[in-house]
């Protein structure tokens, strides 16, 4: 038999770097479980880059809600300075008092410590958070908590804080109160995560809760650690003897300002 041209030609060597045949299936290049890792790994790789635009997203916008509260709570400040002060014009001009309305916000700190403490007084000085000398809380004004500074009045000094007070013993002496453990306002998301079912999400709303005594105040005041103030400088004058008498306890208005500045 002649021999045909396919069965002439020599055997062509098999090219360097293609899978064997093995029984007519090809073996893959790569371990199965390696691929695996790389696409799982790929996948993780995905959704990271997917979550960190959405965290960003996320903070811009709540950056921006968080500036314009802030510049509304700046304009209803601004709004009741300037109407405190065309009442009280409009009562001078018609040779009238202009009588503000009262206080709903009180700072109250404590001056001295538990010697010849009587155990009601103790009671009170717990139920406002007042364990230490020099511990201050903001509390609200109505007859019941009236009655209790009465009762512990020759302990305490107290009086009625202005904006900058609330602000500044909020970001020099603010600490908050989570799985009570003292922790140190340093960010808004301490407090968005604490308050953020009260509609609390930043500094700037505690502020303004605490110092319009709100509808929230309970939860804003009770995330706030006691505050740990210094003795004012100078020093106290008498501790034993009321304010309008020349001491240091008591109510003595809005002169608590003035007091705060030394002890911050």
């Amino acid at each position: 038999m002649v021999a045909t041209a396919a069965e002439k030609a020599p055997a062509v060597p098999k090219a360097a770097g293609k899978k064997e045949v093995k029984d007519g299936k090809k073996l893959p290049a790569v371990p199965e479980s390696v691929l695996k890792h790389r696409k799982r790994r790929d996948t993780n790789r995905a959704k990271l880059v997917q979550l960190t635009i959405k965290r960003r997203v996320s903070a811009v916008k709540k950056r921006k809600e968080i500036f314009k509260r802030a510049e509304r709570y700046v304009r209803e400040y601004n709004l009741k300075e300037r109407e405190e002060i065309r009442l009280k014009r409009q009562a001078r001009r018609k040779g009238n008092y202009y009588i503000p309305d009262e206080a709903k916000l009180a700072l109250v700190i404590r001056i001295r410590g538990i010697n010849q403490l009587a155990p009601k007084v103790r009671k009170v000085l717990q139920l406002f958070r007042l364990r230490q000398i020099n511990n201050a809380v903001f509390v609200r004004l109505n007859k019941a908590t009236l009655n209790m500074l009465r009762i512990c009045e020759p302990y305490i000094t107290w009086g009625y804080p202005n904006l900058k007070t609330v602000r500044e013993m909020m970001y020099k002496r603010g600490f908050a109160k989570v799985n009570n453990q003292r922790i140190p306002i340093t960010s808004n998301t301490i407090v968005e995560k604490q308050l953020k079912r009260s509609n609390i999400i930043c500094v700037e709303d505690l502020i303004h809760e605490i110092f319009t005594v709100g509808s929230r105040f309970k939860y804003a005041s009770n995330f706030l650690w006691p505050f740990k103030l210094n003795t004012p400088t100078g020093g106290w004058r008498k501790k034993t003897t009321h304010y309008v008498e020349g001491g240091d306890f008591g109510n003595r208005e809005d002169k608590i300002n003035s007091l705060v500045r030394k002890m911050v």
